[in-house]
């Protein structure tokens, strides 16, 4: 059978897992503090070996496809704002590079797999179009989920430094030192931005333009309203802070209590799949009569339209937005 493996085999699989592992862990022991000390974030890391913070900033600007002034540099606006909260490090053009070669790579597998030039059309419209927007969508929600995380804790750094009598800049350059990406950096392009001429609201809400997390406005708020009119800013952002650390608690809450709700559509969508994929091992004749119709295909294709309908369905009913 085409299931049998020699048992060898898996024994050298296993010991390669094993050493794998105990390299991992001899690396998590001894090295992973040592590089999380010298190098906190990316902005820090690079200033380690060239002091000039001029220079720093333009290329970080440079790296997220901005120009030297913190302008993007690509046409179509809503495009490059997405390429620009999404935290890609390529720059455009090197983005665009990988882009053509994943469609020409997608257009020579499909030809030669399908051999149809209509297919492999298709499947290079995809590549080149709607995989990278939907890869660029989950960076960003990834990024912005991060910084949320890290965001509560800046804003507690920010609170313990303007009461020790610090200005508002000081205690931003205490974020950018201290905490890691994506936070310390961006909070260190701020700061740099300040340093070289930028008012504070104005880089505040370049900092949001860059990230585009749902709680900074409040914080580009308290501290515009405070800068113009005055007012205990500590104790605004120490409520700001709580308020956010409740709403994650709540979000963790909705999550729990929908937890059930998320196992049963995971095993209702898995269930046919996996019965198939049980009768195919066991026996691999049962659907040999019936491959050959076309209304096969067809009715495989409107019971994946109806699973898929379904499945967003139940997406939708067990994730809520707060």
């Amino acid at each position: 059978m085409w299931f049998d493996i020699d048992a060898t085999y898996v024994v050298y699989a296993f010991v390669a897992v094993s050493a794998a592992l105990f390299v991992e862990g001899l690396y998590l022991l001894f090295f992973s503090g040592a590089s999380y000390r010298k190098n906190v974030n990316r902005r820090l890391k690079l200033l380690k070996d060239q002091p000039d913070r001029e220079n720093i900033l333009v290329q970080l600007r440079k790296e997220r496809g901005l120009s030297n002034s913190g302008n993007i540099r690509f046409g179509l606006e809503a495009l490059g704002r997405l390429i620009l909260q999404s935290g890609v490090r390529l720059g455009h053009g090197k983005l665009l590079t990988f882009i053509l070669i994943g469609a020409l790579f997608a257009f020579g597998v499909t030809l030669m797999f399908r051999n149809s030039y209509l297919e492999a059309g298709l499947a290079t419209l995809f590549t080149a179009t709607l995989l990278p927007y939907l890869v660029l969508r989950v960076l960003r929600s990834r990024r912005q989920k991060a910084f949320g995380a890290q965001f509560p804790d800046a804003l507690d750094i920010i609170v313990r430094s303007l009461r020790a009598g610090h200005p508002v800049p000081i205690a931003i350059t205490m974020v950018a030192r201290e905490m890691r990406d994506p936070i310390g950096s961006e909070f260190g392009i701020v700061v740099d931005e300040i340093t070289y001429g930028a008012e504070l609201e104005t880089a505040l809400r370049n900092l949001y333009y860059r990230i585009g997390q749902d709680d900074l406005p409040l914080f580009v708020t308290a501290v515009a309203i405070q800068t113009s009119t005055g007012g205990n800013l500590g104790e605004i952002l120490q409520n700001l802070s709580d308020v956010i650390r409740q709403r994650f608690k709540m979000r963790r809450k909705i999550r729990a209590l929908a937890s059930e709700g998320r196992a049963s559509a995971m095993i209702l969508s898995s269930l046919p799949i996996g019965m198939f994929l049980i009768i195919q091992l066991i026996s691999p004749d049962f659907y040999s009569s019936v491959w050959g119709y076309p209304i096969t295909k067809q009715a495989i294709a409107v019971a994946a339209a109806w699973m898929g309908t379904g499945n967003f369905i139940m997406y939708r009913m067990v994730n809520f937005k707060v």
